[in-house]
């Protein structure tokens, strides 16, 4: 069996720095005079010794060599973890919220699907509301740096074709991420302020600002309001889309534009396709509002770009219910959702470029079909792409398609209706937030589920988060075997 002290060391540190991050809005709930703030206190001190404490007994065991089951195990313990210790101010405090609804709560924030089971947040103190946006900040930064160490060299999903020599530390994994998790935290970070400042020239009140920052940078979704980005309507929404489109680029083009190379920039081709399908989809559905609907033009391409903005890219905010627009506009957020961002981002779901690869696949066949003598090899941005790369996204998109319908039929056996379980069970996998339905559509929230539905949504949140198949990877005996 493997040795599983460095997992633990690793995930102990984690925790006990997510401990003292608890501090933060532990500060902030004194200052604006909440009693809220012991609960911070206590949560953050039973966090930290707690993190510190399964550190220390794995201490022996540190090592800068992870085998691939240590990766494994790494990268989804991380992920539950988190959520287990990131929960307890929710059932603490003044939300005191039960386990199953501070787990789920805690799962969508670290996993940036932005789901929520809190209603009247209004009035919540300010430390929780902030909390919230942590969490998905945290998660959005987390989940850059599992996509571009632990992914490519687990070869999930096709991840492989995205090693890059920017962050070569010849093979060794955990000071490979500490490399990568420096440089991209610090155009993290800078990009987050930005936004923050934009918010503020644009009228927002500082503290939604700083959360709204902190969510928009993470496509995270959590707002401080009940009625999310429809308490913002105008520039505001402007200033989220765009944030929102940088959120879901790959980080290492930003690293690579700040070390003087623009060109990969400009010329990655998942880039190219993802504006693509927004600009397009933005068109289609302003048109369709403008015909259909009667609105005004600027009020449709700002809602349009807002909107469609947020589903592809898996942050989440809703500033209207557009299921109030028609079938149609429901129908195509619903499949944009299945889209998503660029790999190496904050955004969540399938990722552009599995649907490119799938489609230089397909055409490759065509053409051999039509040429059965000739040698047709798929291409991605101009390079051939490997058999493993292919066989990579072909088994991901079978297990997303697989996990989709395992996940709706658990659903509607916990009593949901057909369209609540389904939609539920996309939105939960490709970390989105927003269903369909009166339910958990747009308008609604997570808050009225039965337990058993929300655990197994909060699963469904950390199989979509991780690309699938790094946790059905533990589920198989030839993975424990030595």
């Amino acid at each position: 069996m493997n040795d599983l002290r460095p997992v633990g060391y690793v995930i102990g540190l984690l925790v006990a720095a997510l401990g003292l991050t608890m501090f933060i809005p532990m500060g902030v709930d004194l200052w604006a005079g909440s009693g809220d703030w012991a609960v911070f206190f206590a949560s953050g001190v039973i966090t930290f010794v707690g993190g510190g404490s399964i550190a220390l007994a794995c201490s022996n065991g540190v090592s800068d060599r992870l085998s691939i089951q240590q990766i494994f195990l790494l990268t989804t313990a991380i992920w539950i973890a988190l959520p287990m210790f990131g929960g307890l101010p929710f059932m603490l405090g003044e939300t005191e919220a039960s386990l199953t609804d501070a787990f789920f709560e805690a799962m969508s924030g670290v996993t940036t699907t932005g789901a929520t089971v809190f209603s009247g947040l209004d009035e919540l103190p300010p430390g929780i509301l902030l909390w919230r946006s942590m969490l998905q900040w945290f998660g959005g930064v987390g989940i850059i740096v599992v996509a571009m160490v632990f992914l490519p060299e687990l070869r999930v999903g096709g991840m492989q074709i995205f090693r890059t020599e920017a962050f070569d530390t010849d093979g060794k994994v955990l000071p490979r991420a500490a490399q990568i998790a420096n440089r991209i935290s610090s155009i993290y970070v800078v990009l987050t302020l930005l936004c923050y400042l934009c918010y503020i020239i644009v009228g927002m009140p500082a503290f939604d600002a700083l959360n709204h920052a902190l969510t928009t940078m993470s496509t995270g979704g959590f707002s401080t309001h009940d009625a999310s980005f429809g308490a913002f309507q105008g520039p505001a929404e402007y200033v989220a889309a765009v944030f929102m489109i940088l959120a879901s680029l790959p980080f290492v083009r930003y690293v690579q534009l700040l070390q003087g190379t623009a060109k990969p920039l400009w010329r990655d081709s998942q880039i190219h396709a993802y504006l693509g399908v927004i600009f397009t989809f933005v068109g289609v559905f302003t048109a369709y509002r403008l015909i259909a609907n009667g609105d005004h033009l600027e009020h449709s391409v700002r809602e349009g770009l807002f909107n469609v903005v947020s589903i592809i890219s898996g942050t989440g905010y809703a500033s209207v219910d557009y299921q109030l627009w028609g079938a149609f506009p429901s129908v195509g957020f619903f499949f944009i959702g299945l889209i998503g961002g660029c790999a190496g981002s904050t955004a969540c779901s399938v990722k552009i470029f599995r649907y490119q690869l799938l489609i230089a696949s397909v055409r490759a066949q065509i053409r051999k079909i039509h040429s059965p003598h000739g040698i047709f090899s798929p291409r991605y941005q101009g390079r051939p792409i490997s058999e493993d790369v292919l066989s990579s996204v072909m088994a991901f998109f079978t297990l997303f398609i697989v996990s989709l319908g395992i996940t709706a039929v658990a659903l509607a056996a916990t009593g949901l209706d057909f369209v609540t379980a389904v939609s539920g069970a996309a939105t939960a996998l490709a970390c989105i937030g927003p269903g369909l339905g009166d339910i958990i559509g747009p308008a609604g929230n997570y808050a009225s589920l039965n337990d058993p539905a929300k655990w197994i949504l909060a699963i469904a949140m950390l199989v979509g988060r991780l690309e699938v198949m790094s946790v059905f990877a533990l589920f198989t005996i030839r993975f424990w075997r030595s």
